[in-house]
Protein backbone atom coordinates (compact mmCIF):
# COMPACT_ATOMS: atom_id res chain seq x y z
CA UNK A 1 0.00 0.00 0.00
CA UNK A 2 1.32 3.39 -1.13
CA UNK A 3 0.32 6.25 1.23
CA UNK A 4 -3.00 4.11 1.95
CA UNK A 5 -3.63 3.47 -1.58
CA UNK A 6 -4.64 0.05 -2.70
CA UNK A 7 -2.26 -1.40 -5.32
CA UNK A 8 -2.53 -3.73 -8.52
CA UNK A 9 -0.05 -6.29 -9.22
CA UNK A 10 0.09 -8.09 -12.54
CA UNK A 11 1.41 -11.53 -13.05
CA UNK A 12 0.80 -12.99 -16.24
CA UNK A 13 2.33 -14.90 -19.08
CA UNK A 14 2.87 -14.35 -22.47
CA UNK A 15 4.14 -15.90 -25.75
CA UNK A 16 7.03 -14.68 -26.75
CA UNK A 17 5.37 -12.27 -29.57
CA UNK A 18 3.45 -10.79 -26.72
CA UNK A 19 0.20 -12.64 -26.76
CA UNK A 20 -2.05 -13.69 -24.17
CA UNK A 21 -4.41 -15.84 -25.73
CA UNK A 22 -4.99 -17.12 -28.97
CA UNK A 23 -7.89 -15.02 -30.52
CA UNK A 24 -10.53 -17.82 -29.55
CA UNK A 25 -9.56 -16.86 -25.87
CA UNK A 26 -7.75 -20.45 -25.72
CA UNK A 27 -4.86 -20.62 -23.23
CA UNK A 28 -3.68 -24.10 -24.19
CA UNK A 29 -0.15 -22.98 -25.12
CA UNK A 30 0.39 -22.46 -21.49
CA UNK A 31 0.40 -26.36 -21.29
CA UNK A 32 3.84 -26.55 -21.84
CA UNK A 33 5.23 -24.67 -18.69
CA UNK A 34 2.70 -25.55 -16.36
CA UNK A 35 3.79 -29.57 -17.42
CA UNK A 36 6.89 -28.17 -16.56
CA UNK A 37 6.34 -28.76 -12.72
CA UNK A 38 8.11 -25.35 -12.20
CA UNK A 39 6.08 -22.60 -9.73
CA UNK A 40 7.69 -19.72 -11.49
CA UNK A 41 7.68 -17.60 -8.18
CA UNK A 42 3.55 -16.99 -8.27
CA UNK A 43 3.28 -19.32 -4.82
CA UNK A 44 5.48 -16.10 -3.50
CA UNK A 45 3.42 -13.67 -5.35
CA UNK A 46 -0.13 -14.80 -4.83
CA UNK A 47 0.45 -15.13 -1.00
CA UNK A 48 0.99 -11.20 -0.81
CA UNK A 49 -2.31 -10.89 -2.39
CA UNK A 50 -5.91 -9.99 -0.50
CA UNK A 51 -7.90 -10.51 -3.60
CA UNK A 52 -8.01 -10.86 -7.45
CA UNK A 53 -9.47 -8.15 -10.12
CA UNK A 54 -10.06 -9.74 -13.42
CA UNK A 55 -12.25 -9.04 -16.60
CA UNK A 56 -15.19 -11.30 -17.96
CA UNK A 57 -13.49 -13.20 -20.16
CA UNK A 58 -10.88 -14.30 -18.17
CA UNK A 59 -13.41 -15.41 -15.76
CA UNK A 60 -15.16 -17.04 -18.46
CA UNK A 61 -11.51 -18.94 -19.17
CA UNK A 62 -10.99 -19.57 -15.71
CA UNK A 63 -14.40 -20.21 -14.44
CA UNK A 64 -14.04 -24.29 -16.56
CA UNK A 65 -11.10 -25.12 -14.39
CA UNK A 66 -11.10 -27.92 -12.20
CA UNK A 67 -10.52 -27.73 -9.09
CA UNK A 68 -11.59 -24.26 -9.04
CA UNK A 69 -7.42 -22.61 -9.01
CA UNK A 70 -8.37 -19.12 -6.59
CA UNK A 71 -8.42 -19.51 -2.62
CA UNK A 72 -8.59 -15.79 -2.70
CA UNK A 73 -11.72 -14.17 -3.34
CA UNK A 74 -12.43 -12.82 -7.16
CA UNK A 75 -14.02 -9.62 -8.27
CA UNK A 76 -14.67 -10.07 -11.92
CA UNK A 77 -15.09 -6.81 -13.94
CA UNK A 78 -17.98 -6.72 -16.25
CA UNK A 79 -20.98 -3.92 -17.02
CA UNK A 80 -22.93 -6.98 -18.90
CA UNK A 81 -23.03 -10.39 -16.18
CA UNK A 82 -24.45 -10.06 -13.24
CA UNK A 83 -23.81 -12.06 -10.09
CA UNK A 84 -26.84 -13.85 -9.85
CA UNK A 85 -25.82 -15.94 -13.01
CA UNK A 86 -22.76 -17.20 -10.65
CA UNK A 87 -23.00 -21.35 -10.42
CA UNK A 88 -24.14 -21.83 -6.59
CA UNK A 89 -20.72 -22.95 -5.86
CA UNK A 90 -19.24 -19.53 -7.01
CA UNK A 91 -21.60 -17.35 -5.02
CA UNK A 92 -19.57 -16.86 -1.67
CA UNK A 93 -16.36 -16.60 -3.83
CA UNK A 94 -16.90 -14.51 -7.06
CA UNK A 95 -18.54 -11.03 -6.72
CA UNK A 96 -19.46 -9.01 -9.90
CA UNK A 97 -18.62 -4.83 -10.20
CA UNK A 98 -19.21 -2.60 -13.10
CA UNK A 99 -16.49 -0.46 -12.90
CA UNK A 100 -13.06 -0.25 -12.48
CA UNK A 101 -14.33 2.52 -9.50
CA UNK A 102 -16.60 0.32 -8.22
CA UNK A 103 -13.67 -2.66 -7.57
CA UNK A 104 -11.35 -0.24 -5.79
CA UNK A 105 -14.27 0.84 -3.47
CA UNK A 106 -14.89 -2.44 -2.03
CA UNK A 107 -11.60 -3.82 -2.58
CA UNK A 108 -11.10 -0.88 0.13
CA UNK A 109 -13.89 -1.10 1.94
CA UNK A 110 -12.82 -5.13 2.92
CA UNK A 111 -9.41 -3.17 3.63
CA UNK A 112 -7.60 -5.08 1.01
CA UNK A 113 -4.98 -3.67 -0.21
CA UNK A 114 -3.12 -5.65 -2.57
CA UNK A 115 -5.38 -6.77 -5.62
CA UNK A 116 -3.84 -9.16 -8.54
CA UNK A 117 -5.04 -7.73 -12.16
CA UNK A 118 -5.41 -10.56 -14.27
CA UNK A 119 -6.49 -9.88 -18.12
CA UNK A 120 -5.62 -8.06 -21.08
CA UNK A 121 -8.39 -5.39 -20.60
CA UNK A 122 -8.41 -5.12 -17.20
CA UNK A 123 -4.65 -5.22 -17.13
CA UNK A 124 -4.86 -2.09 -19.39
CA UNK A 125 -7.43 -0.16 -17.66
CA UNK A 126 -5.57 -0.82 -14.61
CA UNK A 127 -2.68 0.37 -16.06
CA UNK A 128 -3.92 3.66 -17.33
CA UNK A 129 -5.61 4.28 -13.88
CA UNK A 130 -2.71 4.20 -12.30
CA UNK A 131 -3.55 0.89 -10.02
CA UNK A 132 -0.40 -1.15 -11.06
CA UNK A 133 2.57 -0.96 -9.06
CA UNK A 134 3.85 -4.08 -10.16
CA UNK A 135 4.29 -6.09 -13.36
CA UNK A 136 5.87 -9.63 -14.03
CA UNK A 137 5.63 -10.72 -17.38
CA UNK A 138 6.34 -14.56 -17.79
CA UNK A 139 7.30 -15.27 -21.87
CA UNK A 140 6.91 -18.67 -23.08
CA UNK A 141 9.45 -20.12 -26.23
CA UNK A 142 6.44 -19.93 -28.65
CA UNK A 143 5.12 -18.21 -31.17
CA UNK A 144 1.70 -17.55 -32.03
CA UNK A 145 1.79 -15.65 -34.68
CA UNK A 146 -1.49 -13.63 -33.74
CA UNK A 147 -3.99 -13.87 -30.92
CA UNK A 148 -5.08 -11.54 -27.82
CA UNK A 149 -1.66 -9.12 -26.77
CA UNK A 150 -0.89 -7.93 -23.64
CA UNK A 151 -0.59 -4.53 -24.77
CA UNK A 152 -2.20 -2.38 -26.58
CA UNK A 153 -2.44 1.56 -28.00
CA UNK A 154 -1.96 3.53 -25.17
CA UNK A 155 -2.50 8.09 -24.96
CA UNK A 156 0.96 8.32 -23.27
CA UNK A 157 4.54 6.43 -22.39
CA UNK A 158 4.33 4.45 -19.14
CA UNK A 159 7.94 4.17 -17.71
CA UNK A 160 8.69 1.23 -15.68
CA UNK A 161 11.64 0.32 -14.20
CA UNK A 162 12.94 -3.27 -14.61
CA UNK A 163 14.21 -5.09 -11.15
CA UNK A 164 15.38 -8.60 -12.58
CA UNK A 165 15.38 -11.00 -15.34
CA UNK A 166 15.53 -14.81 -14.33
CA UNK A 167 14.91 -17.78 -16.80
CA UNK A 168 13.73 -21.48 -15.89
CA UNK A 169 14.69 -24.48 -17.07
CA UNK A 170 11.29 -24.55 -19.27
CA UNK A 171 12.76 -22.03 -21.63
CA UNK A 172 10.82 -19.46 -19.58
CA UNK A 173 12.21 -16.25 -19.13
CA UNK A 174 10.24 -13.73 -16.38
CA UNK A 175 10.81 -10.50 -15.71
CA UNK A 176 9.31 -8.17 -13.21
CA UNK A 177 8.83 -4.03 -13.03
CA UNK A 178 8.10 -1.54 -10.71
CA UNK A 179 7.03 2.07 -10.87
CA UNK A 180 9.85 4.40 -9.65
Amino acid sequence: MIGGVLQGHVFIATSLDGFIARDDGSIDWLNAANAAGEDHGYGDFIAGMDAILMGRETFRTVAGFEPWPFQLPVLVLSRTQDSALLPAWLAERVAIVRSLPEATALAAARGWRNLYIDGGETIRSALAAGLVRSLVISRLPVLLGQGRPLFGPQVTDVEVRHVCTRSFPSGLVQSRYEWP
